[in-house]
This record gives C-alpha cells, structure tokens and sequence, in this order.
C-alpha cells in the first residue's frame, strides 16, 4: 500500500540538526512532486540538552516550513523523547531518524513511502568514512556487513534498531518504547521483543542513514559500560537478544565465565588502556565488553 503522510521524528541531544532537517525538507518538497497528495511534518524534540547553545541553534527550525520543535524542561532519557514524539506526530507513518546520521540516498524518503510493508519498515545504517584509530569507526566497520537487509532480515526481531525506521503510529502507540530505559543503549533491543510479542511485522530494507559521528575512544568505552549495565539489569527480560546474556546464563559455560572473569579482574585495565588509546584492537574490545558485564554485582544499576 503506498503512503501519502509522514511525520519525520528527531530525538536530539546536544547536537545541532538544523541541516539535517533542512536536507530532509529538500527531499519531502521533491517526493511532493512525484506525489502531490503527499502530506510531511518533521518534528524535532530536544532531550533538556545541557549544551544550551546547541538547543539555542535548533530553535531555527520553527522558522522552517512544517517543521516543530519541541524543547522538554527536563531529561527523561531517549525512549521517553520517541514515545512523546510519537504521540505528538500528526500522521500516520512515522519516521524515526537518530540527529546524527547523515543522508545520501535522494530517494531517501521515496522509498520508505513506495514500501508496501505495514507494521515496521527498518532501514539499517551504513558506515562512512573514518579513522583507523578510532575505536567506535573500527567496531561499527567491522559489522557492517551484518547491516544489510538480507542478514536483518534473518533474524527481524532480534535485528531491530532505533537509529532508522518507519512505523505505523498505531503500532507504535500500541507498543511504544520501555521508558525505564533513561539512557540509550538496548531501549531499541527491548522495542524488538516487545513487537515480537504483539505480533506486529518487522520488515528489514536497504534504506541506510550514514554514520559519520564517532566520539572519542574515551567516550566510547564508558558509553559500552553504561549499556552493558543497561544490558545487565534487563538481563531477565531480554533473554534470547543477546549474545553476552547467554555466556552469562547458561549453566553448561559457566567454566569460560570463570576464565574471562579473572582475565578481566587481572587484565581488564590494561586492556582499558589500549581501548581509549591510538591503536584500539577490536578483540582486546571484545574481551572487555565480555569481561565488564560479567564482573558486574546483581545490583540494580540504571
């Protein structure tokens, strides 16, 4: 079924996605012209950004033509922002986009609305050009190959992220994200689960945003730590969407759990080291991540 409305949906914090915005404008006026039935807003809420002068530059998209900006008064982390967006949106389909991806594709949003899909349409992201001694650019160029449609596809669920998709409002009031996730990091895993167990279809197309942001080996590390305790208080919930959750769990493993625990309480600042440092290595990565959710107290820690 072909879609003629659109509510273009931003979540941001401490950026400024004024050109992002702008572009999208572009391609909605162009779609409007293949198609003149076609009704577009785009609504950008700001999380309570404590970089006020990024919030302040953003305020140029009132200026902008069906655009909306929404500035919260206080921080409620970014599944609380999306549901406000979602109830917020005026049309049917939503298109949920992160701040920070680039777009290159024209037909962009063409083909999310030629899509005959209902339920969710979820686009994936492709990696741009980066630096070899950035951790967060290694890591993401290491998967991308598991971005396409084709592998998501084989898993829909599970495959699911946040940073690109399209939604049916229905869909999304009716399964809206778990706001007990206050940081980013598995509230889109969650989401996967939930649409799971509501039965609404996921269907996984080549339609990638960019990622061309990589903050620094430093930030990196300690956004990985904050999602793996994320990772470890829903570990109950999200059983079967992750990896690390099954080394963690499953009794017959419990011999390697004893080794990478060790390995991490003798190692696991040295290997720190080398991740914040000029040349990261993605297995030292890999070892950490295993060894920091494992070593982790069964204390609740959002």
């Amino acid at each position: 079924m072909s879609k003629n409305e659109i509510s273009i949906l931003i979540p941001v914090y401490n950026t400024v996605c004024v050109d992002v915005v702008q572009r999208l404008l572009v391609m909605c006026e162009e779609a409007q012209e293949r198609r003149p039935d076609l009704r577009y807003e785009v609504v950008v809420a700001d999380d309570a950004s404590p970089d006020r002068n990024s919030a302040m530059q953003n305020r140029e998209i009132r200026r902008l033509p069906n655009c909306r900006y929404i500035e919260k008064e206080s921080n409620s982390g970014s599944a609380a922002t999306r549901n406000l967006l979602a109830r917020e949106a005026r049309y049917r389909w939503l298109l949920f986009m992160d701040c920070d991806l680039r777009i290159e594709n024209p037909d962009f949003i063409v083909n999310y609305l030629s899509f005959p899909g209902e339920g969710i349409i979820n686009g994936g992201i492709a990696i741009g050009a980066g630096d070899c001694r950035n951790l967060r650019f290694l890591y993401e160029k290491s998967c991308e190959q598991r971005h396409t449609a084709a592998m998501r596809s084989q898993r829909p669920y599970q495959a699911f992220r946040s940073a690109n998709f399209m939604a049916d409002r229905a869909a999304m009031l009716r399964c809206p994200f778990d706001e007990r996730f206050k940081k980013s990091g598995y509230e889109d895993v969650m989401l996967g689960k939930q649409l799971a167990s509501f039965g609404i279809p996921v269907h996984h197309i080549d339609n990638p945003t960019v990622m061309v942001d990589f903050e620094d080996n430093a930030a990196y590390v300690a956004k990985i730590e904050r999602s793996m305790r994320t990772l470890h208080d829903f570990r109950q919930e999200l059983q079967g969407y992750s990896r690390i959750i099954t080394l963690g769990s499953q009794p017959w493993l419990a011999p390697v759990r004893c080794v990478l625990r060790l390995w991490h309480l003798l190692l696991g600042s040295a290997e720190r080291r080398n991740l914040c440092g000029d040349h990261p290595n993605l297995t030292i990565f890999k070892l950490y991540k295993i060894g920091y959710y494992l070593t982790l107290k069964n204390q609740s820690v959002k």
